[in-house]
Formats: C-alpha cells, sequence, structure tokens
C-alpha cells in the first residue's frame, strides 16, 4: 500500500464508511479474501489505508459514500435497530428507499418511545454523539399515570441511585399546567434512564417524547416523517460536537 500524506484509517472503518456494511462485518469479509488493496488481497483486519488506495470488494473498487444527515419524528411502535431477528417494525421502514447510503441510527429510542431520533453515516460523529464525555443534552416530555409529587421533583433535582449508579438530571419542571407532564433535560444515555427515573418513585410513564438532541429540535417536523438536516444545524452540530 501506498504511503500517503492522507489520513490513516483501519480497513474495516472505511469498509463501513462506502456503505458495504458494518465494521464488525467488515473484519468477515477481510478475513474471507474478499478485500484487496492495490490490487493485493489483504487477510489482517488491522490494515490502514488512505482515501488514495484502491480498495476492491470482489473485485470492484469501492468508494466513501457522501455524508448524510436526517432528523425523524419517531412514532410508537417501531423499534430503534437497523434490522430485528423477531420480524418487528424498524425506524428503518420509516426511511427505506429515500437514500442509497448505508444510514444508521444515533443512540436508540425504546419502541414506545416517541420523537426526535438522528440518522447518518458519519461514523465519528455518531460515536461522539452517544459517547458520555460529549455530554450531549437531550430533553424529553414525560407523561405520568398520576401527578408528580413536587418532593419527588426536588429528589430528582438532587440526584437519585439507581441500580447501576447515581443519575443526575440537568432540569426537570411542569408543563403544559398540569401535574402529570413534566420535561426533563438530562445529558445521561443509560438504557431506559428516563422510564427508570419514574419508576425509582413508583410512576409508570404513559408517553416518553424526545423533542430535542444535542442542538436539533423536531419543531413542524410531524410524527413519522424525517428531513434532512439544515446546513446550518450541520455547522452547529460540528461545532459542539
Amino acid at each position: 500500500m501506498r504511503k500517503s500524506h492522507k489520513e490513516l484509517i483501519r480497513i474495516n472503518r472505511f469498509i463501513a464508511m462506502c456503505g458495504v456494511c458494518s465494521r464488525r462485518k467488515a473484519d468477515n469479509l477481510i478475513n474471507d479474501g474478499k478485500i484487496s488493496v492495490n490490487n493485493t488481497i489483504v487477510h489482517e483486519v488491522g490494515v490502514k489505508v488512505s482515501v488514495e488506495d484502491v480498495v476492491c470488494f470482489n473485485g470492484k473498487q469501492i468508494f466513501p459514500e457522501k455524508k448524510r444527515y436526517i432528523i425523524l419524528n419517531k412514532p410508537s411502535g417501531y423499534i430503534t435497530t437497523t434490522n430485528d431477528e423477531k420480524g418487528r417494525k424498524t425506524v428503518m421502514l420509516l426511511i427505506q428507499d429515500s437514500f442509497k447510503e448505508r444510514l444508521v441510527p444515533v443512540g436508540r429510542l425504546d419502541k414506545e418511545t416517541t420523537g426526535l431520533l438522528l440518522f447518518t453515516n458519519d461514523g465519528i460523529l455518531a460515536k461522539k454523539m452517544m459517547h458520555p464525555k460529549y455530554l450531549v443534552k437531550k430533553v424529553y416530555d414525560v407523561c405520568l399515570n398520576r401527578n408528580v409529587l413536587e418532593k419527588d421533583i426536588e429528589s430528582i433535582r438532587q440526584g437519585i441511585v439507581l441500580e447501576d449508579g447515581l443519575v443526575h438530571v440537568d432540569k426537570i419542571e411542569y408543563i403544559n399546567n398540569s401535574s402529570k407532564n413534566v420535561r426533563i433535560k438530562i445529558h445521561v444515555g443509560k438504557n431506559r434512564i428516563v422510564r427508570r427515573i419514574f419508576e425509582f418513585f413508583n410512576y409508570r410513564v404513559l408517553k416518553l417524547d424526545r423533542i430535542a438532541y444535542a442542538s436539533l429540535t423536531k419543531k413542524k417536523l410531524s410524527t413519522g416523517k424525517w428531513r434532512v438536516l439544515t446546513k446550518s444545524e450541520l455547522i452547529h452540530l460540528h461545532r459542539n460536537n
């Protein structure tokens, strides 16, 4: 492989950037001898390449995809995964056939949770958005089965200890002139964290809707619909992540 002044990246990441498959599956392609670099079959998953190298899959050259960024206002009843072995509806059904690039959801919303979900093929940004050290904010509107007591709101503000550790929220307040409805701002990315916070106080979440993620909001985006991020949204997203 040629030396280059260009950035060198692991070949499995390059293959994923080309939309062929995930990094994990790319390792299998390499082990099976289906990947060549500059006309030489490679078998080592740790090989690094640059954009100047000629990388081929089954003899056909592959190229990095154009970066795509879209947001979806996820409806209830869809799971956040690219495929499901149980045959359940996935969020991919809502954007399928719209892009030739291999887009994946960034993070997860559980099946019944609605709201803003980001899709991209920009692996670097996606990793940063999900990494705890970047403290990416998420804002949820929550509807509970009964009035939320002020003392419980204050306890949540002070921080509570769940089975996987201490949890702090950035902000929590009543909304819609109802004690059953609250808005919670949080940067913790633990599984089902918002639901578990309220379950800790024996509340049942009736509706959970993510209205903001990082600098993105779902304003004017109907349920089940998606749109491409604007240039200004992209600039702001990259600048802060």
